[in-house]
């Protein structure tokens, strides 16, 4: 079924309301490249957090959004779908979380990652310690910052190695990680590893 959420959908952005009043609707995507709303005609929708009662009822009857026409509009993407052709009906789809299939996205060239593969990859440094889990990403615009979040520590662990501004046995909260090949020595999907030049002192 069209309307069948994927099991491998991802979620890229988010209804900002109506465009025009021809039924558009504006997106605010959750990356700096839009590509992977435009890699697919179907967009899956969801209520946002919080949603009334109303605005659930009115977001899960356009569970799925069959795109007509997308296009970038400044910061935004802008487009139109099938059955939804007057402002009313967009301005009510405001704050949807919009997902599309993994599967859809336009295959990444060499040395390019989307950012959804890289959450939850084991982080190491040359020397072999581990320094965590990438959690998320930061975009700042330059290049992309990893956030990698230290392995949680039990009480009978031993002490972990001096970091600045913490007890000997307490690792940061996060570290954050420029995403460039000046940190990055190599990232292997099929081990599910990162490699990067960072000290645990950093």
């Amino acid at each position: 079924m069209d309307s069948q959420f994927p099991e491998d959908a991802v979620e890229i952005g988010r209804v900002m309301g109506s465009w025009g009043v021809k039924g558009w609707i504006k997106v605010q995507p959750f990356s700096l490249d839009p590509q992977a709303l435009f890699s697919t005609k179907r967009w899956f929708l969801q209520p946002p957090d919080g949603a009334s009662v109303a605005q659930s009822a009115t977001v899960t009857a356009r569970a799925v959004l069959k795109i007509v026409h997308a296009k970038e509009h400044g910061d935004l993407v802008v487009a139109s779908a099938q059955d939804l052709d007057d402002r009313d009906a967009a301005e009510a789809l405001r704050g949807a979380r919009v997902f599309v299939s993994r599967a859809s996205f336009p295959t990444a060239t060499d040395g390019e990652y989307y950012w959804v593969d890289l959450i939850g990859l084991t982080v190491v440094n040359r020397e072999g310690a581990l320094l965590g889990e990438v959690v998320g990403l930061i975009e700042t615009g330059a290049h992309d910052v990893l956030r990698v979040r230290p392995p949680v520590k039990t009480p009978d662990a031993a002490p972990a190695v001096a970091v600045k501004g913490g007890p000997k046995n307490q690792p940061p909260q996060e570290c954050l990680i420029p995403f460039v090949s000046a940190y990055v020595d190599a990232v292997d999907m099929s081990t599910r590893r990162i490699t990067v030049d960072w000290g645990l002192d950093y």
